[in-house]
């Protein structure tokens, strides 16, 4: 079997899930080849250089027109189509000819700027191979899912509803298996703590701004440390100057740990009682499964902003628009902090679903894809 996956290197939220579908594959099906390729690798290097410049606006201003530049291509009709055809127009014959030069069994999109060209070159009979988008965010999905899509995979049961109502065709699937396999297998608080050099007693804070430290860490990291006995960790991912920044901030505090990019995750929330993030996406998820509590701050601009809407709405983070609303915030999310949710762990493997796509019946991966609510989860956060 040959599986072809489509990323992008913005981050790690849509390289992240791609490396772990593919490790999955070959590991339930030894001999599969994967191969992963950058969707933003294979366009017009001036268009590669706008989408990714667009993803790191950090000023006042920058936010501003993301804001509005989003606003434009998901709620207004007219510029809704010309940017679904100027994204076809600049990447449909790259990525088609990437899909039938490899030749695959099954392509898989783990960004949504692929998977909207996949799904409309699918539609159109441009491309003949199944199509799978793996969706990791919660809400704002107009781009994650496409009615030419075959298969869905979320990662949160609640965004089902928003998929069905895009692609009321597709089967979807809710899974494990698009994060780190180890936030599957929780750990004591304590072991964790004692390995990351970090207090025993008291409450750990985690401030992240994703793989480019994105939003207002500072502020999150200065209120936190107003806890009564907080450690504050700051985690800065790849953003060199924001980690110097912070860390001539807070050099004198012995309270603050500044770090950079790490592949310690699931030790970082183990040993966590809250996380303060600003970008959504997986991070959120995976403090939710290891039972920290969540305050989406900093960043609530374009679909972080719709994300935020759908966390509050479901009950599964508070939401902060301000610096004046972040105290409360974290004070609820502490004190409605539940134990690390075991129920992911007994949802099918996304890699197992993906295999399936070639030998399964239309309709059967809709039953068994199953829900979180389904294990327990609905029960264990309420």
């Amino acid at each position: 079997m040959k599986v072809l996956v489509f990323s992008a290197s913005i981050g790690e939220g849509h390289d992240l899930p791609a490396r772990v579908l593919a490790a999955g594959i070959r590991r339930e099906a030894p001999g599969a080849e994967v191969e992963i390729v950058d969707s933003l690798a294979l366009v017009n290097p001036l268009v590669r250089r706008l989408v990714l410049d667009s993803s790191r606006f950090h000023s006042k201003w920058g936010n501003r027109v993301f804001d509005l530049s989003y606003r434009l291509i998901t709620d207004v009709p007219p510029t809704r189509w010309f940017a679904a055809r100027l994204t076809q127009w600049l990447a449909a014959r790259p990525i088609r000819r990437a899909v039938l030069e490899r030749d695959p069994d099954v392509v898989v999109s783990t960004y949504p700027g692929s998977t909207e060209v996949l799904g409309d070159l699918r539609r159109r009979g441009k491309i003949d191979v199944q199509v799978v988008s793996a969706i990791t965010d919660l809400a704002a999905l107009r781009y994650w899912a496409h009615p030419g899509v075959d298969l869905h995979l979320i990662t949160h049961p609640e965004s089902e509803a928003e998929v069905r109502g895009i692609a009321p065709a597709s089967a979807i699937a809710c899974v494990r298996g698009l994060t780190d396999e180890r936030f599957y297998e929780p750990r004591e608080q304590a072991e964790a703590r004692r390995e990351l050099g970090l207090p025993r007693d008291g409450p750990v804070v985690i401030v992240s701004g994703g793989g480019w430290a994105v939003g207002d860490l500072q502020g999150a990291a200065e209120e936190a440390l107003a806890l009564p006995g907080a450690t504050v960790v700051c985690l800065c991912g790849r953003n060199a100057e924001l980690r110097s920044r912070l860390g001539a901030r807070f050099g004198g505090e012995p309270r603050v740990r500044v770090e950079g990019f790490t592949d310690q995750m699931p030790d970082w929330f183990a040993a966590a009682d809250l996380l303060v993030h600003s970008t959504a996406g997986l991070t959120v998820l995976e403090a939710i499964m290891s039972g920290c509590g969540v305050v989406s701050y900093g960043w609530g601009v374009g679909h972080v902003r719709i994300n935020n809407e759908a966390f509050a709405r479901f009950g599964l983070a508070e939401v902060a628009g301000s610096r004046e609303e972040l105290p409360p915030a974290m004070a609820r999310a502490l004190a409605s902090k539940h134990d690390p949710d075991g129920s992911f762990a007994a949802l099918p493997s996304a890699a197992s679903v993906v295999l399936g796509t070639l030998g399964l019946a239309d309709g059967e991966l809709g039953d068994r894809g199953g829900t979180r609510q389904e294990a327990g989860a609905q029960g264990d956060r309420d």
